[in-house]
């Protein structure tokens, strides 16, 4: 019996060992996509995606392995959330910058801070908030691609329609939003063509295979292409099983077939 309960301690150490790892990896995940309607003059573009970063100090072994490969950085909201400090925040976005320029969009625990104070920093650093907005990016040929981003879908902020009236109409379109179901209100006359979207940390943590969500993961939908990221930090409990922390490169790119 004794020995039971030492095999038994060992193995509830090492699995506590291991979900401590899992949650505090510093993984980058790069998809390639290609699109047929990709604008040629924009050659390739290549976008670092982070989101949930909750209570997580974003590492350097993360910024050095981006730098020079992303063109811009979008964070898809959870930046942070109750009783992380704004210095901490602040440090999180100053290393972000130096990967490219960022662009946010709000998630359900940003509101739970001062948002008033966590927009005045992202204004301070220069960082672009798309709540219900867009950018546009225009090659030399007049070529455009549109970055939409909207506000926090939970508590009904989000306006998809305003965000595609910012838009360029003719434009190749990417959408950031916190929550993945905003895919439910895309249209196929919209012609977002990649939802970039994180919220369910892929579960976080997954006992024999199931979690109320299903782990992250890039989906190709009738309506769009959906990405849905794991996440980088955790809430409640800073452990992972089966969902381990991630990031995204991502680079779009014509379709060389074409």
């Amino acid at each position: 019996m004794v020995i039971i309960l030492i095999v038994l301690f060992i193995g509830c150490g090492c699995l506590l060992v291991y979900m401590l790892h899992e949650a505090f990896l510093n993984n980058v995940i790069e998809h390639e996509l290609s699109f047929s309607d990709f604008p040629k003059s924009l050659g390739r573009v290549s976008v670092f995606f982070i989101s949930d970063v909750h209570r997580r100090k974003i590492s350097d072994k993360i910024i050095n392995s981006v730098k020079g490969k992303a063109d811009i950085v979008v964070i898809g909201g959870d930046l942070t959330e109750k009783g992380v400090p704004f210095e901490r925040v602040k440090r999180n976005l100053m290393k972000l910058k130096q990967i490219g320029p960022v662009y946010f969009v709000w998630g359900n625990n940003d509101y739970e801070v001062d948002y008033h104070k966590l927009d005045a920093i992202l204004l301070e650093l220069g960082i672009k908030v798309l709540d219900n907005t867009a950018v546009t990016f225009e090659s030399d040929q007049g070529e455009k691609l549109s970055l939409l981003g909207v506000d926090d879908l939970n508590q009904e902020r989000d306006r998809l329609d305003l965000a595609l009236i910012d838009a360029e109409e003719k434009s190749f379109k990417i959408l950031a939003s916190h929550y993945p179901d905003i895919t439910d209100k895309i249209l196929s006359k919209h012609e977002i063509r990649l939802v970039l979207s994180g919220h369910t940390h892929g579960g976080q943590i997954h006992i024999l295979g199931y979690s109320p969500k299903e782990r992250g993961d890039l989906k190709r939908l009738d309506n769009t292409i959906l990405l849905i990221s794991n996440g980088y930090g955790t809430t409640t409990i800073p452990l992972r099983l089966g969902a381990p922390a991630e990031c995204h490169l991502i680079t779009l790119a014509p379709n060389s077939e074409m």
